[in-house]
């Protein structure tokens, strides 16, 4: 009679991937249990059937749907059946070491030279597909530990991806340094970009089996200090660091100087701005004075000729008559004596007169100056015809000694008549009337002729 068991369960080491149960017959309604960590999986006549994942399961024929149809045909129907049952460890499994075991040869294509290289690290290993691991991997064994998958620590012995592993690290290592354009005297700062592209490599073999390596990691790679080409592209290297650095403090001070002059240019211009704006200040200061003390004199002016009673106009009468007498009188006239003198004194509002109308100045402003100088003139000419009117005083002049009668003095000739006084005349242009000189004052239109 077929001995059968009632509970199908596993509790073993983590290091063990695949574990096969030692029973294989079952009977219909007995207990398996699976944990949280486990896959049961079912095989029969070779065949991988009915997966079970974590809980306690009633082995019925509902829910063993594979395994009930090949047990109906080989047994009848009866309670026991048989069949084979593995456990897989769906746990990851930690800090499983890696290593080169020789130097990787890697060309250098900036220094065009060729070094030997190592690497090591360590990686995290999982199931990921029950079933290809049962079938590639255990097949008819009593199951797979972790040692003999992927090797114990850097010691690989006969497992059954050393290889896999030692050959994907050689012959992407020297790929990806290049490709990455990774210097590597400074490799230690691109371990990550090394474990990355290493463990996507790796991975892509190891599915095919149900494993992956959730964690790549390559924590050393060996250079060859003692190598002479090494010692060169190290020396290469620092060499060209530092001419590289000593371009940047040139550069650096090249920018010091320029922003410096700039700055000193910039201040300069400050200055001269402030010195050209008190320049201006001090002109605007001191034409403002000049223009407050000339206001203050003319005033003063101005009240001084207001207290002895005359007007601007009466000074500036005073000042052409005194112009006029000095520029005639003292003989600067045509006539070369004092009748020639006389006669442009009086000629003076006439003149006057005429440069009103030439420039185009007005009537008002004009009126009062050339009344005066031809009341000034007229005066002078009355004195010198004979004219009555108001006596003329006689310049202060000291009489010459009259000469002694040595011969009856001959008759002296008569002296020349002065110019007379114009008889008053009304202006047939501009209407002025009792006009006295030989042109008019306002418009310069000369007198009629009086015959």
């Amino acid at each position: 009679m077929v001995e059968a068991i009632s509970v199908i369960k596993y509790e073993g080491s983590n290091e063990v991937l695949a574990h096969k149960h030692q029973k294989e017959d079952f009977t219909i309604g007995s207990q398996l249990i699976v944990h949280e960590s486990q896959e049961a999986l079912f095989f029969k006549d070779g065949k991988a059937l009915d997966l079970f994942t974590a809980g306690r399961h009633t082995l019925v024929t509902n829910n063993i749907p594979l395994v009930r149809d090949l047990m109906r045909h080989g047994t009848g129907g009866e309670n026991v059946f048989h069949c084979e049952v593995y456990f897989i460890n769906m746990t990851t499994q930690m800090g499983i070491r890696w290593g080169t075991d020789s130097k990787v040869r890697l060309f250098d294509p900036a220094s065009g030279l060729h070094i030997e290289i190592g690497a090591s690290g360590n990686f995290n290993l999982r199931v990921c597909d029950s079933r290809k691991l049962v079938i590639k991997l255990v097949g008819t064994t009593e199951g797979l530990i972790q040692s003999e998958a992927v090797g114990d620590g850097l010691s690989y012995n006969n497992s059954m991806f050393k290889a896999l592993i030692i050959n994907r690290v050689k012959s992407n290592l020297a790929r990806i340094i290049k490709e990455q354009n990774l210097n590597i005297l400074e490799i230690d700062a691109y371990l990550d970009v090394l474990s990355n592209a290493l463990m996507v490599d790796i991975n892509h073999t190891l599915e095919e089996y149900g494993l992956v390596m959730p964690e790549f990691y390559v924590t050393t790679v060996q250079t060859p200090d003692d190598d002479p080409n090494f010692v060169r592209l190290k020396q290469q290297f620092a060499d060209k660091t530092l001419k590289v650095r000593e371009e940047e403090v040139k550069r650096a001070e090249a920018e010091a100087a320029q922003g410096r002059k700039i700055v000193e240019a910039q201040t300069a211009a400050e200055l001269k701005k402030i010195y050209s704006q008190g320049e201006a200040d001090a002109l605007v200061i001191k034409a403002k004075a000049e223009a407050d003390a000339y206001k203050m004199q003319a005033e003063a002016e101005a009240q001084e000729m207001k207290m002895k009673g005359y007007t601007y106009r009466d000074e500036t009468a005073r000042q052409v008559g005194l112009e006029a007498m000095q520029n005639g009188i003292t003989g600067n006239g045509s006539g070369g004596g004092a009748g020639g003198g006389i006669g442009d004194v009086a000629s003076l509002g006439v003149t006057l007169g005429a440069m009103g109308g030439v420039i185009n100045m007005t009537r008002d402003a004009m009126s009062p100056i050339v009344g005066e100088s031809q009341k000034v003139g007229q005066d002078f000419g009355n004195i010198v015809s004979g004219n009555t009117g108001a006596p003329a005083q006689a310049p202060n002049v000291p009489e010459a000694p009259a000469p002694a009668p040595e011969a009856p003095a001959a008759p002296a000739e008569p002296a020349a008549p002065a110019d007379p006084v114009v008889a008053p005349w009304i202006c047939q242009s501009c209407g002025k009337i009792g006009i006295r000189s030989r042109f008019c004052p306002n418009c310069g239109i000369p007198a009629p002729s009086q015959n």
